[in-house]
């Protein structure tokens, strides 16, 4: 399952306003697995100066998503932001990465396709192009209308630009806690909270 179906049963569900909470499924504590995969994860090491890891890199995602208007040349192929299926969030500092290292400060931009299996980092050094190829999500009622979907999603890196052109034919592991909030709150948006563990093929 690819997070483009994930995202289609996450609209049809919140059209059918079902609020059923899965049944029979033993969840993981998230945040906690993430956080006990960063203190194994052999790319902890921070990165000195703009040199990127020899092996691995982690980064998170977090913010409320918005519409992608007139988005940036990222150098890639594969991907064009402008054609009105990309949303975006924040990309913030974790191990690893070049430039800012306050992890409470962005250091670059994310983009997604909600209903497509794209998605691209802009971040100090170059860019990158991903597709997701697999997933192992639930969905979880917040208790207020909205829903969390919780899990973790596998993607192949296809193309990339400036130190991270090695890094073509790598991985990216994702540990996800996505918030599709209610309609009914005012925002009805989603809010994103993700650890990506990037690797080198």
């Amino acid at each position: 399952m690819n997070r483009s179906t994930t995202n289609n049963q996450v609209v049809q569900q919140k059209q059918a306003d079902s609020g059923q909470e899965p049944t029979n499924i033993q969840r993981r504590t998230v945040i906690g697995g993430a956080l006990a995969a960063l203190l194994s994860f052999p790319g902890r090491i921070m990165a000195q100066g703009n040199a990127v890891p020899n092996d691995s890199f982690v980064v998170l995602l977090k913010g409320l998503y918005g519409p992608v208007v007139k988005g940036p040349n990222l150098g890639l192929s594969i991907v064009d932001l402008n054609d009105g299926s990309y949303s975006t969030t924040k990309i913030y500092p974790v191990s690893g990465i070049p430039g800012n290292k306050n992890e409470k400060k962005a250091v670059g931009d994310f983009y997604v396709q909600f209903t497509g299996d794209l998605c691209a980092y802009h971040v100090p050094g170059g860019s990158f192009a991903m597709r997701f190829t697999g997933s192992d999500v639930i969905f979880v009622p917040d208790g207020v209308g909205g829903q969390y979907l919780e899990g973790t999603f596998e993607l192949a890196i296809l193309e990339a630009t400036g130190i991270y052109r090695s890094f073509v034919g790598g991985h990216n592991h994702m540990v996800d806690r996505l918030h599709f909030l209610a309609p009914g709150d005012g925002s009805g948006g989603v809010d994103e909270y993700c650890f990506c563990f990037v690797s080198r093929p």
